[in-house]
């Protein structure tokens, strides 16, 4: 693939309603829309660095520089074999796995146009439809909380991941529990405890969940390895594997028993891929993480999801949950057994829309080769 071309789209789409976390509160999402010319093809990628560093170090701006100044210049005017190719081009660049993913996602897009199969063909799915859940930002209460959760068991959704922190956890967790007995239920506390501070989360093993997600610090195995010894529930990593090295190291120091994976925080879907391997040899479960994408990352992360590794129900979610206009054509909606259908077309198996795009857009940039 010669690439002629490249064009960055920094867009601020509006949410739904807000989105919280342990690191914040967001009414609007930042990212990045990639789109590479090449052999008379247009692919798309997203890279899914937000406004602010808080679940990663990476921001929209941080990635607009490395994409702009680095890794963009590291492939333009050249003839890529492909997104392993890429990888090696840019191993220079230390570190910004976002903006790293957020190309290559565009180069694989390329090559299923290329090739007329689609991503999920290509990175070896094993299923047309996956399965799905719903991500519960933090609320006013647990009743409220409660409630919100009622409203998406209501849309279809079958599995539900509340997010917690120091103070708004246990509460939270034991009320929907109480309202929902046998719903599929998991905590995400985004790193916002310390070994010691974690000891409150005890009581959360009384309530059959599935997993608590990523409790301690981000750049952390160690001690997630030692709270993992205090806990009957699975401890899940997230932010802590930025690459299928840290993975094979939380396995072989049994930091976690369930790996969340996520093509833009471990660099792209070649290591995406790479991880679900090495986890699927090992025995251990691996669910498909979200970033609050667009119709584009959504795609990605659907055809990721259709690997056979991918047992656990995904963060993907419908277009509707976070946007009432997406930049693609095309919506994902959510299936009655509580799945959404993986993309077929070739690449992505999404076009984008140009209004959308354009009407989202806060800064543009075409650096030709």
């Amino acid at each position: 693939m010669f690439i002629d071309r490249i064009t960055l789209h920094h867009l601020r789409m509006p949410l739904r309603s807000p989105f919280e976390t342990s690191f914040g509160r967001i009414d609007a999402r930042e990212c990045i829309l990639i789109a590479i010319a090449a052999d008379g093809l247009i692919g798309y990628g997203e890279c899914v660095a937000d406004r602010d560093p808080g679940y990663a170090y990476e921001t929209s701006g941080t990635a607009w520089h490395v994409l702009r100044d680095f890794l963009a210049p590291a492939v333009l005017g050249q003839d890529v074999a492909g997104p392993a190719a890429f990888q090696r081009q840019v191993a220079g660049v230390r570190g910004h796995p976002m903006a790293k993913a957020g190309l290559e996602l565009a180069l694989w897009d390329l090559q299923g146009k290329r090739e007329g199969r689609s991503l999920a063909d290509l990175l070896g799915g094993a299923r047309d439809r996956v399965d799905v859940g719903v991500s519960v930002g933090l609320q006013a209460s647990p009743a409220a909380l409660a409630q919100t959760v009622e409203g998406y068991l209501a849309q279809g959704y079958r599995r539900i991941k509340i997010k917690i922190k120091p103070g708004r956890d246990v509460l939270d967790a034991q009320a929907v529990r109480r309202a929902f007995p046998d719903i599929r239920l998991q905590v995400d506390a985004n790193s916002a405890y310390t070994l010691d501070s974690a000891q409150a989360l005890q009581p959360l093993d009384d309530l059959n969940l599935l997993w608590i997600e990523q409790p301690l610090a981000e750049d952390d195995l160690w001690d997630h390895s030692r709270l993992q010894l205090r806990f009957r529930t699975p401890i899940c990593l997230d932010e802590s594997i930025l690459s299928p090295r840290h993975a094979r190291q939380a396995l072989e120091m049994a930091a976690c028993r369930v790996i969340n994976i996520k093509a833009g925080r471990v660099g792209g879907l070649t290591q995406a891929v790479a991880i679900h391997d090495l986890c699927r040899s090992a025995g251990v479960p691996v669910w498909c993480g979200g970033m609050l994408e667009t119709g584009i990352g959504r795609a990605g992360n659907l055809a990721l999801a259709s690997l056979p590794g991918f047992t656990l129900p995904g963060d993907i979610s419908a277009t509707d949950r976070y946007y009432a206009q997406d930049i693609t054509v095309e919506r994902f909606t959510l299936n009655a057994d509580s799945t959404i259908t993986v993309p077929s077309g070739p690449g992505l198996g999404v076009s984008v829309d140009p209004a959308a795009v354009d009407a989202f857009t806060v800064a543009r940039l075409e650096i030709v080769g």
